[in-house]
């Protein structure tokens, strides 16, 4: 393998000119250096564009859809238009650290069976101006479908995936919330996932994360995903009990908020995270 494969780095964004910034600045800083950004710009109303537009590089590559579109629809859209060797995601309130690219194509120069790695990473609290490692245990590697329908613990930010499993699979474009998950999931149970133990990203958590609707699809969503997958023959080996009681802990949430105990619903957001975390918010 070259040494130094291109990288496609995918941004969506949907008015996200808060934190942009700090994204785009955590790819210029990478160690790693041949890589692109395909900025995916999903309709934004906000002065997103004309912040994108202040990086004078080149390897920052521009798109706007002319409608907004489902995440995972923007997501299959922007893979659509990178021509790395490997794909790599990031979300405009996120950020990496400085060796992350390198760390993980350096692992697949080594290991070069490998289609997929993922990594550990922080949860940044923008309140508290706080970090937390978000997996304590060690990270699984190999196959294991079954501990990621119990505990999802695959943040796509530390994901990097070579492009030709796009040609395999897909994100469901149905979705706006359970996307990720349902993508690793069923990755999952085509190709064995490796894990760098080291934390090599930041997940912001802020006030955005949390709103109401969210919570409420997410409950929609998932209920579906149960309904649908455990009736499919790929599944049938699958214990879903766990993911069961994570659906209930949902919507106990999802009660919560719309009777606004807002307290109490925070209470269970620790649990929530532990089951459910990235782009469940």
């Amino acid at each position: 393998m070259q040494k130094t494969p291109l990288v496609s780095v995918i941004i969506n964004c949907f008015n996200g000119e808060k934190f942009l910034v700090k994204a785009i600045n955590s790819v210029l800083n990478q160690s790693y250096k041949n890589w692109e950004i395909i900025f995916f710009d999903n309709n934004s109303t906000d002065s997103s564009f004309r912040i994108i537009k202040k990086f004078n590089d080149k390897r920052i590559r521009y798109f706007r859809s002319s409608k907004t579109e489902t995440l995972y629809k923007a997501r299959n859209l922007a893979v659509d238009k990178s021509k790395g060797k490997f794909i790599s995601f990031l979300d405009v309130d996120d950020w990496w650290k400085k060796n992350k690219l390198k760390k993980q194509v350096d692992f697949f120069c080594k290991y070069k069976n490998i289609d997929i790695i993922y990594s550990n990473v922080y949860l940044f609290y923008e309140k508290q101006k706080i970090k937390k490692l978000f997996i304590k245990n060690k990270l699984h590697s190999g196959k294991f479908t079954q501990k990621l329908i119990d505990k999802y613990q695959l943040p796509i930010l530390s994901s990097i995936i070579k492009k030709k499993i796009f040609k395999q699979i897909k994100f469901d474009e149905r979705y706006s919330i359970i996307g990720d998950f349902d993508f690793f999931i069923r990755l999952s149970l085509k190709k064995p996932i490796f894990a760098i133990q080291e934390p090599i990203a930041y997940y912001r958590i802020h006030n955005s994360n949390l709103s109401k609707k969210k919570i409420s699809l997410n409950v929609t969503e998932l209920k579906s995903w149960i309904n649908e997958k455990r009736n499919q023959n790929q599944f049938k080996k699958i214990d879903f009990s766990k993911l069961y009681n994570s659906l209930e802990i949902l919507k106990i949430q999802k009660n919560l908020i719309e009777k606004n105990y807002i307290k109490f619903t925070l209470l269970l957001l620790k649990n929530f995270f532990r089951l459910f975390k990235f782009n469940y918010l």
